[in-house]
């Protein structure tokens, strides 16, 4: 049993050949936690390796897909520019990469809030399903810090330069009516049907051929874009805001409920 029932958890059901992934952080929207990261990092190795399932759902406990990460391991975990890039590089990195490279179909079922690190994590499934009452975006420009690059690229992926730079420009929350709109989801339904269109969406899957639908995802990455790997002077680029006023102000001013006052610097 798990020390701290309140503390948040990554939860894996397997029913048949589905594996439904829960993120669970009871009192937090599923606020995802280092220790969720790494859960979530080891559980879609484990069911990557598992020839025996048709399809893997993820969704969130308590109404609510994901609020992000927790700002509140911020001041110990991403302290200074070091351990700002560890934990973005290391940490966050690896749980999208893991989510991404499961060779079975992923479908994200998504209601309430699905922002900041819950958005990355629903951008690197291969379906979308939403509630109409779920909302979207990445407001962390008010945290005084970008998406760093591991992170963006599902997002550009997914909704292409011009949508991923609205998002992450404007810090707008919206609705999923536009989230669908602008190319973030598969499919849009009445909260009180997302469960069954889940259903048959996973029915759907089940009875492909599972050999025909892992090389049509190996394939779709294969021909897909790849830039050039960042090089290293480009890695320290982007985590240049970590040791800076900003920075600082706005995951304080967050963690105190004000409103931050942004310098520039």
């Amino acid at each position: 049993m798990h020390p701290d029932p309140g503390a948040g958890r990554v939860r894996l059901r397997v029913e048949g050949a589905v594996a439904t992934v829960t993120l669970d952080h009871p009192g937090r929207l599923n606020a995802i936690t280092v220790a969720m990261w790494g859960e979530l990092t080891q559980t879609f190795a484990r069911l990557s390796a598992d020839d025996s399932l048709r399809c893997v759902v993820v969704r969130g406990a308590g109404g609510h897909f994901a609020a992000g990460a927790d700002i509140r391991e911020f001041p110990r975990v991403r302290a200074d520019q070091a351990r700002v890039m560890a934990y973005h590089r290391q940490t966050l990195a690896p749980a999208l990469r893991a989510v991404s490279d499961c060779v079975h179909p992923v479908v994200a079922a998504i209601e309430g809030v699905c922002v900041g690190g819950g958005l990355e994590i629903a951008s690197r499934c291969d379906l979308r399903l939403a509630a109409r009452g779920a909302r979207f975006g990445a407001p962390i420009n008010r945290l005084g810090f970008p998406m760093a690059p591991d992170e963006m690229r599902g997002l550009l992926e997914l909704a292409g330069r011009a949508v991923t730079l609205e998002i992450l420009l404007e810090g707008r929350v919206f609705d999923a009516d536009e989230a669908l709109v602008k190319g973030l989801l598969t499919r849009v339904v009445a909260a009180d049907a997302l469960d069954s269109e889940l259903a048959a969406t996973v029915a759907r899957l089940c009875a492909g051929a599972p050999r025909a639908a892992r090389l049509n995802k190996w394939t779709a990455a294969r021909l897909a874009g790849d830039p050039a790997p960042l090089s290293d002077a480009e890695w320290q680029a982007c985590f240049a805001y970590a040791d800076g006023p900003d920075h600082r102000q706005g995951v304080q001013a967050f963690l105190q409920g004000s409103d931050p006052v942004f310098t520039g610097e």
